[in-house]
C-alpha cells in the first residue's frame, strides 16, 4: 500500500526542518509517542537505528526506525531552492514501511510538506488490516502532519488534548 499527503505550513523551510528534526519536539506533535530512543547512532542522523513505542487506545506499539536518507546533513542556512528529505525505514510485528518527507519552499514564509508513505504487511492478521483498513492508515498520517502544523504555527502540544 502506498500513499502521499501534504500539507502547508506558514512558516520559512529552514524553522519547519529544525522542528521536525529535533528530538525534544516529537512527543509535543507525534499523538502517540511513549519512547523514540536512538540503539545506534544520533538522534535524527543518517544510519541511525531508534527503538520507538507508540500507544494507540490500550496497545502498545513498538519498532525499529532507521534514518535512511537526511539531505542536507545540516539544517541551518539551508540555501534557497533547496529541497529537504528525511527518509525512514520502520520495521516492526508483522509490518514494514518506509517513509519519504520532503519539504519544499512554497514561498519564503511557506513550507509545503509532503510524505510519501509505502507499507508491506505480513501474517494473515496485519495482512487483512491492510486490506480492510488502508484509508485508516492514510487519515492517521494526515492527522499526524496537521498536528505537526499546529504545533509549528501555533505551539499547540497533542499531549494538552489528551487530557
Amino acid at each position: 500500500m502506498k500513499y502521499t499527503n501534504s500539507v502547508e505550513i506558514a512558516l520559512p523551510l529552514e524553522r519547519v526542518a529544525l522542528l521536525l528534526a529535533d528530538p525534544a519536539q516529537l512527543p509535543k506533535w507525534l499523538r502517540g509517542m511513549v519512547l523514540h530512543e536512538p540503539l545506534r547512532g544520533i538522534h535524527g542522523e543518517l544510519g541511525t537505528t531508534s527503538r520507538v513505542v507508540m500507544q494507540s487506545g490500550k496497545r502498545s506499539i513498538e519498532c525499529i526506525e532507521t534514518i535512511t536518507r537526511r539531505e542536507p546533513a545540516d539544517l541551518h542556512g539551508i540555501p534557497k531552492g533547496t529541497v529537504v528529505h528525511f527518509d525512514r525505514e520502520i520495521v516492526g510485528a508483522g509490518m514494514w514501511s518506509v517513509v519519504r518527507d520532503r519539504l519544499t519552499a512554497a514561498n519564503p514564509e511557506t513550507t509545503l510538506w509532503e510524505c510519501e508513505s509505502e507499507y508491506r504487511f505480513s501474517g494473515l492478521l496485519m495482512r487483512l488490516m491492510g486490506l480492510l483498513m488502508p484509508s485508516a492508515f492514510r487519515k492517521q498520517s494526515q492527522q499526524h502532519m496537521q498536528d505537526f502544523t499546529a504545533f509549528a504555527e501555533q505551539g499547540k502540544d497533542v499531549r494538552d488534548t489528551n487530557k
